[in-house]
């Protein structure tokens, strides 16, 4: 099964939690933060989004940072992904 987004929605993978800190710590599950860097797998067409013409900025395969409580959490097959608005990306990381 494939996630197909529709107009200006980005499907992202989130990449893994920290497991340690700079120092050396191992955090347990519960103290990691949730991370905002993620992976672009797939972007949807752009189009016409409230009277304005959005163009997509992002492509497959780049990694964002996108906003801390932006988006929708999926579950497909196993694999958990987040849908979000692509003005809920602030960043490609190059």
């Amino acid at each position: 099964m494939k996630l197909v987004p529709l107009t200006d929605r980005v499907v992202l993978k989130q990449c893994e939690a920290e497991e340690t800190t700079k120092s050396g710590i191992i955090l347990a599950t519960a103290a990691q933060e949730k991370p905002q860097e993620a992976l672009v797998i797939a972007v949807g067409p752009g189009g016409v989004v409230d009277g304005k013409e959005i163009t997509m900025q992002v492509k497959e395969g780049q990694k964002v940072i996108y906003s801390k409580y932006a988006g929708t959490d999926v579950k497909l097959d196993g694999e958990e992904y987040i849908i979000v608005r692509q003005n809920d990306i602030l960043a490609i990381v190059e």
